[in-house]
């Protein structure tokens, strides 16, 4: 009876702890659901549960304060290089690839897409070997050139649009689009290739210009060749024509933008000058997604990772809320995934939690300019479907005066405690 009567009280409690968790007291910023207050989210079974003005503590199994604190969806990063389990020494399809969780969870990141890395000849190894066994959530833009970014070669030829269609089908689940990039030659033949790829598979093209030549202007790209809901990346690339000598953004752009074209951030190790980004942003020209072009050599460099380029569009003059929006709703939408990029409850309980610290922060582009900003993100915590991934300050545990005296040891594993002397 005693037995009874106590499986009766642990299943009332769990009846009056519905959630799992709840992060209390934070700003959320929500922008797909028009949030910019002070809510708590709760969250049960990896999915948002509630966001609400109070949730009482006593209804969760664990409760996080973030008073003070931001609450967002968790960054989607749409131009990163992960494939780095290929053994070739350099390029983006080797070295010069991360190993995704090692970064993305400490910078609020929890999906990331791989922009163009592997091609129709190797992505099923880039999903064998990385996008099926992490803990971030991987998707892919397929390069249209067959080895991908092998290096800057493999980039000039051996295009097949069909077979890149058949493999995007064959992997919708994870491939949102085709990646043209770094093509050096005269003509259009990746973009066109990318393009033909892009409409037999149903998916957006994304397009790292390269190399800037007179036959084929930048203008002409996003004017002429990108379909509405393509992308061209590196937007803020030094050789972009982005002002008339009046100082104002070219009308081409926001006629490109007007129609559909998307423009992505992708900072990269060479790829964003602030001559060209604080004037756009200033004159109301914002990216469409903010994205890092993440690789071994651009982390290190002024890029870093996501909370720094944000940072550095705040600077810039981005609102917060903008930024944000960039870099979860929108990118979201770009690559076919709108069920991500937001709390809305149901969804998958990809949180971050942030600090916006305040002072005099400098941040340098990728040719040795500078803007100084007021504020800087700095990330505390961040969850992946429910589960805490990072934890800045160890939010939500106990003291360790407060847990028994033998916490950390397994249950039922013995310790030898030395003799005494």
């Amino acid at each position: 009876m005693r037995l009874f009567a106590g499986l009766i009280l642990s299943c009332l409690a769990l009846l009056a702890q519905p959630y799992s968790l709840v992060l209390k007291g934070g700003h959320v910023i929500d922008p797909k659901n028009g949030i910019d207050a002070v809510r708590d989210v709760a969250i049960l079974d990896g999915k948002i549960a509630a966001v609400a003005a109070s949730i009482p503590a006593s209804r969760s199994q664990k409760t996080i304060d973030v008073t003070g604190l931001y609450v967002t969806p968790g960054l989607v990063d749409i131009h990163a290089h992960v494939f780095h389990t290929t053994g070739i020494p350099g390029g983006w399809a080797g070295d010069e690839s991360i190993a995704p969780d090692t970064l993305s969870f400490r910078t609020g990141v929890t999906t990331m897409a791989d922009a163009g890395s592997a091609g129709w000849r190797n992505f099923e190894a880039l999903r064998q070997t990385v996008i099926d066994r992490v803990k971030t959530r991987i998707f892919a833009f397929i390069n249209i050139a067959g080895l991908g970014m092998v290096n800057d070669a493999t980039e000039q030829g051996d295009f097949d649009p069909a077979a890149v269609a058949r493999l995007a089908k064959k992997h919708r689940d994870v491939v949102v689009g085709v990646k043209s990039a770094h093509y050096q030659l005269p003509d259009w033949k990746s973009v066109d290739n990318a393009i033909e790829a892009g409409k037999l598979a149903g998916i957006p093209v994304m397009v790292d210009f390269g190399y800037f030549l007179r036959e084929r202007p930048y203008w002409q790209l996003v004017s002429e060749k990108l379909r509405p809901g393509d992308i061209s990346t590196h937007m803020f690339r030094g050789p972009v024509p982005w002002l008339d000598e009046n100082g104002k953004v070219y009308a081409y752009l926001r006629a490109a933008r007007a129609r559909g074209v998307k423009f992505d951030l992708g900072h990269g190790g060479s790829s964003l000058v602030l001559r060209n980004a604080v004037p756009a942003v200033r004159q109301g020209f914002y990216p469409d997604s903010i994205s890092t072009d993440l690789h071994g050599l651009s982390m290190n460099q002024p890029l870093q990772d996501m909370p720094t380029t944000i940072s550095k569009m705040m600077a810039a003059g981005m609102p917060l809320q903008a930024a944000i929006k960039a870099s979860t709703q929108v990118p979201s939408e770009m690559i076919g995934h709108p069920e991500l990029g937001n709390l809305s409850v149901g969804s998958e309980a990809d949180v971050a939690v942030w600090q916006v610290m305040q002072g005099n922060f400098g941040f340098a582009d990728a040719a040795g300019g500078s803007v100084q900003g007021k504020e800087r993100l700095q990330v505390e915590v961040t969850l992946r479907a429910g589960q805490i991934v990072w934890n800045f300050n160890g939010r939500g545990t106990v003291p360790f005066e407060q847990l028994p005296k033998n916490y950390g040891v397994r249950e039922g594993l013995d310790f030898v405690v030395p003799p005494k002397r």
